[in-house]
């Protein structure tokens, strides 16, 4: 599995990304992915982006009374078009507000077909590596950054780690958070491939879901995750 996150020192990764973002913020995200379809290089392996939940399955809901699967599509888009232009083919398990169940009479049985679906599409993605996008709440809204959880999968505790360290030095720095196992995890305990999920952020904080809400900051997180990624296999490699 360790081959799978391998890659090519090419450029600093961290001047990339910057460039990237500068470009997202400027020209919107939609002119990154037209200019990566543009760019000859050969992709080495691919990233399934998950943007968690969808449709019927709101997932959290922010205290500004937004579904956390927005959050979670906008995040993914913007990482998408960003791995397009670093070089990396990309699954995106959804791209619009829709579940990708593919059974089901009630709700409770369709958010299990749909779990079920994308621990199936990464698991037949040859080479694949998960990147899951999530949100947090929490009862009281005191509580704010991101935190990385990891499969148990070779790989997937390094990687969460190089990430969790960009989002802490980057977005949230004097976070004490640190990356987890993703225990009780149902996509991140039945994937065999590499993988982590990050919650970008509480929707129980207002100070953080108005940062969210931001496309610059969603392009900011998106880079991070990004980079953080690409550090990761230029250590590796």
């Amino acid at each position: 599995m360790a081959r799978q996150l391998r890659r090519k020192k090419e450029v600093p990764f961290y001047m990339l990304v910057v460039m990237l973002f500068l470009l997202g913020t400027i020209m919107g995200s939609r002119s990154i992915e037209t200019i990566a379809e543009k760019i000859p290089m050969e992709r080495l392996h691919r990233i399934v982006i998950d943007p968690g939940h969808g449709g019927e399955d709101g997932g959290a809901v922010s205290c500004t009374g937004k579904n956390e699967s927005n959050f979670n599509l906008q995040i993914s888009l913007r990482l998408n078009d960003l791995f397009h232009l670093l070089g990396y083919e990309t699954v995106m398990i959804r791209t619009t507000d829709v579940s990708v169940y593919t059974s089901g009479d009630t709700i409770a049985q369709r958010k299990v077909s749909d779990l079920k679906q994308r621990v199936r599409i990464v698991q037949r993605t040859s080479d694949a590596v998960l990147v899951s996008i999530h949100q947090n709440t929490f009862p009281e809204g005191k509580y704010s950054g991101a935190q990385v959880f990891y499969a148990a999968s070779p790989g997937s505790k390094e990687l969460s780690a190089q990430i969790q360290a960009d989002l802490v030095a980057s977005l949230n720095p004097g976070s004490s958070r640190k990356e987890k196992k993703g225990e009780g995890i149902y996509l991140l305990e039945k994937i065999t491939a590499p993988g982590v999920l990050v919650e970008c952020g509480f929707l129980s904080s207002p100070q953080e879901t108005a940062l969210l809400q931001q496309p610059s900051y969603q392009m900011k997180m998106a880079a991070v995750i990004a980079a953080g990624y690409c550090q990761y296999c230029t250590s590796e490699g």
